[in-house]
């Protein structure tokens, strides 16, 4: 697990739980600058209080929450108390996500959550239980949990995310300015030239990429830099050649700004997932030590209701907003 002094993060991957990234941390100074994911955030708040901003507003993740973030929604993440705060979370694709919400809840379209901020102590066990499974290599209760989990999440805060439809004409020079920024990710265009290449104005310009993708076209470039980073060393590339591929200086620029993104250096992320890579193909054993670990009463096992039972309640029913 990385760390320096009292904070400590692992951020990895189990072979048997495909499009799904793991992490477990704790963090005290540690701030998150404005990012996105492709996959979605399920973070189980176990000490202490996380703090992030997502929407226009601050949010609040205590003790016994879990904060949950749909794909390619910015938000940041910073401790609301000095001594930080600790947590699990699990990063499952929205195809997996759609594939549960198909087989387990009523939501048509493409489900994701209302509420950034859930207070449920039960699905933050479950989390925290799955992440165990995978660290013991019970593939079994890794998959089960994760399905029970995500279900109770859309059930108790779950429902179709809206589609974005490029209309204005605003929004369509932003996402002409955005395709500009990812086929010339390593040498982009000053703002002022990428402005006038695209027919507008920079201030024009700016007030409509943050309108489309909340945040700056340089912040969002950097979050696309590091996300393009992450699939070359999924890939194998070392971090200093990615570095210098997807147009960051060198790689202490490349470990700065990844480590303040995905929350782990380039190279702790990387031996993670050659680790992961290892051990495809071999046989994985269930843990005995999980399976005779002795439950509380606030970790009860799921039941098979959880995953068999349909549901039909609209967020409203379920007390979205």
């Amino acid at each position: 697990m990385a760390g320096s002094g009292t904070e400590r993060a692992r951020h990895w991957q189990y072979a048997e739980l495909p499009g799904v990234d793991l992490l477990r941390a704790r963090y005290v100074r540690k701030t998150f600058v404005r990012h996105t994911h492709e996959n979605f955030v399920i973070a189980a708040i176990a000490d202490g209080v996380e703090v992030f901003h997502h929407r226009g507003a601050d949010q609040y993740a205590g003790a016994g929450a879990l904060a949950l973030v749909n794909p390619d929604t910015a938000h940041t993440g910073r401790a609301g108390v000095p001594e930080g705060w600790r947590y699990g979370a699990v990063y499952p694709s929205p195809e997996v996500v759609a594939g549960i919400a198909a087989e387990t809840t009523a939501i048509r379209g493409t489900p994701g959550f209302v509420r950034p901020v859930l207070d449920d102590p039960y699905t933050v066990n479950l989390v925290h239980r799955l992440l165990r499974a995978a660290d013991e290599g019970n593939a079994l209760a890794a998959d089960t949990l994760l399905r029970v989990a995500v279900t109770r999440l859309l059930r108790l805060n779950g429902g179709p995310l809206a589609r974005r439809e490029v209309r204005t004409a605003g929004a369509r020079t932003a996402a002409r300015a955005r395709a500009v920024l990812e086929e010339r990710m390593a040498g982009p265009p000053a703002l002022e030239t990428l402005a006038a290449d695209l027919g507008t104005s920079p201030f024009a310009l700016l007030r409509a990429f943050r309108d489309a993708y909340g945040m700056p076209p340089h912040t969002w470039l950097t979050d696309a830099r590091v996300r393009r980073a992450r699939r070359l060393l999924d890939a194998g590339t070392t971090p200093a050649e990615a570095a210098v591929t997807v147009g960051f200086t060198d790689q202490p620029h490349l470990n700065r700004h990844f480590s303040r993104i995905v929350g782990v250096p380039p190279g702790s992320y990387q031996r993670e997932r050659k680790n992961v890579q290892d051990t495809r193909g071999r046989l994985v054993l269930p843990s005995d030590a999980w399976q005779n670990r002795q439950l509380t009463p606030t970790s009860a096992p799921a039941t098979e209701d959880d995953l068999t039972r349909p549901s039909y309640a609209t967020p409203s029913e379920s007390g979205s907003p």
